[in-house]
């Protein structure tokens, strides 16, 4: 058992080598004691034995607590620590009824493959063969689904397969669905937002379909600590439930620390890389054997940390050091699955797919490079280590953001500042139109159901849908109700869950053929357009071509010590005001917006300095995206007050938009990556000099109207961030942005203290 001690002197030792910063602080949680009661009534004796012969003998508070209330006939949705075995919660329900009614189906539906493979693996380990338990996504062979359909009492699956694979071809399904007793939804907190939002949907699409072969089925939601969680069981399915959110399950002593890369040129503001100290960490913990799981924003993050810690590492300790992210074959994934359960590897630097519960089996440490995103997000990854009651210990690494500078310096505020709210919007007439139209596919609706089970907001949409020929109202002869159908013309389903614009692109091996892997729509131009460097496994692949009709990009291996930087060019239009207000001495809007994009070039960029090595010019379309924005104008009297002259009034709002991005996350459950901005000295549509923040995502995701109704805590913070940071011109901590296009020219730091200031009359 590795002590608390032990952690905090192999970090000390780490930061006594560095001539800056390093570990900024550490706090000790200490340990929890269970809670454990016996259900009652007792559960089925050859389940209670499979639990006894796994050392369960009783259970804890929260889980007694859902079965009796799942016992009773309601829906529940526990919300409690990770690591609490909120599993069960749902396992015990459900093998319990089959064992008592063996034609009764269960639906269990998680957020990865990894998780349900995870949870499959659980399953089958209880040894019931009454239990028929299966997977059904995209990595189940063809040959394999008929079997699924017909023989499985327990299908795992995931929202994606659910709305593509199954629903439409219910009739497939028709016996699983008349005998559906439950439908499980594990992780709910990661559903929000417009991701959320379209789940939601899908989930009232299943209760529909359930209720036309007959069955009315219990659903039990799970997730991580969030403030809401019956009011998120009830957005997603329409249903009331039963909350449980006592934690009864024990926790061991657990080393919170934030450490924040050293300085290279504290007066530029240039620290050493978050990935390169997040490797720092990772090998020292994997060369001190404490297994480790170091989290990522990107996939080219995770390949980045994982390739740097098997350098500072003994040989056969590199061997034992892997990356893990999506875009991987399915025999990878399951390769490295395998190898991380069994204790083989010491080290995993990972992107968001293991964040989840999927039981990696006794890790003792967790770094996490970069502030999560959210504060839910941060301890769902925190706990990830210690899955006993055995000491752990997670260190957040701070990356050159402005939220991650701002937490990092202000560890008491993160830590006790209290879950976000989990928010979706199925009434969001984006997200809700094309499952109207999915659902009148699949069944035709009848016209006087459709708030019933998509809510009030739904009969507009629907009206809509059919005044403009995408929906059919018909009454069939000798029937009583008028029913939607879907309109003959309207083709596929045209519905994007992540609202990323399409279909995956395949990255190819150009010589052999072979996958290496896939990249979303969205991020498509920017991460495999020709010239740019892919990175797989820790070895580097440039682009060779990009076809953007088959979606395919072609690969070869390349040498080379550079990385490659996308230019885009964007612009932004009004479409409509919804609210307005002053703040200070500027005016605040938030409407409906139009953003077009376009990369036209990219930068070729050495490693090690960052000097540009050639810019290289790029034919791809232009991508729009409609969404929600608020925006504020400055009068040029107020302009001329802060004393920002013309020249460097672009710099001066180009860098407050920057600031203004970066900490709007503190505001707004989202993510710095979910978030856009554009910034002009002269906005067409406005006349003065503005700046536009907006949701990345089409139709809008609520994050915007937060940041409006927020304005004056967000300019306040904004210029407190800015003024704060101790470089002299502007870095990656406050103006600075990774994802700007323009390769973050004009910046004016000075000028974006003096503009907000005089704004806010500080």
């Amino acid at each position: 058992m590795t002590e608390i001690a032990t952690f905090e002197a192999l970090l000390g030792g780490i930061s006594a080598t560095l001539d800056s910063e390093g570990l900024k602080s550490s706090h000790v949680f200490d340990a929890v004691v269970a809670r454990g009661v016996e259900p009652n009534p007792p559960l089925p004796r050859v389940l209670a034995n499979r639990l006894e012969a796994g050392g369960i003998r009783r259970l804890w508070t929260h889980q007694a607590q859902a079965l009796d209330a799942v016992r009773g006939g309601a829906s529940v949705t526990v919300s409690t620590g990770t690591a609490s075995g909120k599993s069960l919660c749902f396992k015990l329900p459900t093998i319990e009824r089959i064992l008592n009614e063996p034609h009764s189906k269960a639906l269990y539906l998680y957020p990865t493959k990894a998780l349900a493979q995870d949870q499959l693996r659980a399953l089958r380990s209880f040894g019931l063969t009454e239990v028929a338990a299966a997977t059904y996504d995209g990595d189940t062979p063809k040959s394999e689904r008929e079997s699924v359909r017909k023989f499985a009492n327990i299908v795992l699956t995931n929202p994606d397969m659910l709305h593509y694979g199954i629903l439409p071809n219910h009739r497939a399904w028709g016996p699983f669905f008349a005998n559906l007793k439950f439908v499980v939804v594990d992780e709910a907190h990661v559903l929000r937002g417009v991701f959320g939002s379209h789940v939601g949907c899908i989930l009232r699409r299943l209760r529909r379909l359930a209720a036309h072969w007959g069955s009315e089925p219990v659903f039990i939601l799970t997730s991580a600590t969030v403030p809401n969680p019956g009011e998120l069981a009830h957005r997603l399915t329409g249903l009331d439930f039963t909350e449980v959110t006592t934690d009864g399950a024990p926790r061991g002593p657990k080393l919170v620390a934030f450490w924040n890369p050293p300085f290279l040129d504290e007066a530029a503001g240039v620290r050493s890389s978050a990935n390169w100290e997040t490797a720092r960490i990772l090998a020292a913990f994997a060369s001190a054997g404490i297994r480790t799981l170091a989290f990522a924003k990107s996939r080219k993050s995770a390949e980045l940390v994982a390739k740097h810690a098997r350098t500072l590492v003994a040989p056969q300790t590199a061997e034992r050091i892997v990356a893990y992210r999506g875009g991987y074959l399915a025999e990878h994934r399951r390769q490295i699955e395998r190898r991380l359960f069994s204790g083989e590897l010491l080290g995993v630097a990972a992107t968001t797919a293991l964040e989840l519960g999927i039981d990696v089996g006794g890790l003792d440490a967790v770094v996490m490079n970069g502030f999560p995103g959210t504060v839910a997000q941060m301890w769902q990854q925190s706990g990830r280590s210690g899955r006993s009651t055995e000491p752990s210990v997670a260190v957040m690494v701070g990356q050159e953001d402005p939220l991650d500078q701002y937490y990092v310096s202000h560890t008491q505020i993160l830590l006790s500042r209290p879950y976000e709210m989990a928010l979706v919007d199925t009434g969001n007439p984006n997200v809700l139109a094309p499952h109207l139209c999915a659902a009148a596919y699949e069944e035709p609706m009848e016209v006087d159901s459709v708030p019933t089970y998509f809510g009030e907001p739904a009969t507009a949409v629907a009206e809509d849908l059919a005044a403009t020929k995408k929906l059919v109202v018909r009454k069939a002869k000798g029937a009583p109700r008028a029913r939607y159908h879907r309109a003959a013309h309207a083709g596929e389903m045209p519905v994007d869950l992540r609202s990323t614009g399409g279909p995956p692109f395949t990255v190819v091996d150009v010589s052999t053929g072979a996958i290496l892997g896939t990249v979303d729509d969205a991020s498509a131009h920017h991460q495999i357009h020709p010239g740019s460097v892919y990175l797989h496994q820790g070895d580097n692949w440039e682009i060779r071509e990009l076809d953007l009709d088959e979606r395919v990009a072609l690969a070869e291996p390349v040498r080379g010590s550079y990385f490659t930087q996308p230019r885009t060019v964007s612009d932004i239009a009004v479409r409509s005001v919804g609210r307005s207000k002053k703040v200070g001495r500027a005016e605040f809007y938030l409407g409906r917006v139009e953003v077009t994009r376009q990369v036209v070039s990219y930068a070729r960029r050495d490693i090690a300095s960052g000097r540009t090595l050639a810019e290289v010019g790029l034919d791809l379309p232009q991508m729009v995206l409609e969404t929600v924005a608020f925006w504020y104008t400055v009068d040029v009297p107020v302009v001329a007050e802060a004393q920002v002259g013309a020249g460097k009034l672009p710099g001066s709002l180009h860098a407050a938009e920057h600031a203004g991005i970066g900490l709007l996350p503190v505001f707004a459950m989202a993510d710095r990556w979910d978030i856009g901005g554009v910034s002009t000295a002269l906005a067409a549509d406005t006349g003065l000099p503005t700046v536009f923040i907006y949701d990345g995502y089409p139709g809008g995701a609520r994050i915007a109207e937060r940041g409006f109704e927020q304005a004056r805590k967000h300019l306040k913070a904004t210029l407190q961030g800015i003024q704060g940071c101790r470089c002299r011109r502007g870095c990656p901590s406050c103006v600075q942005s990774p994802k700007c296009g323009n390769g973050n020219e004009p910046l004016d730091k000075a000028g974006a203290v003096r503009l907000l200031a005089t704004i806010l009359g500080i």
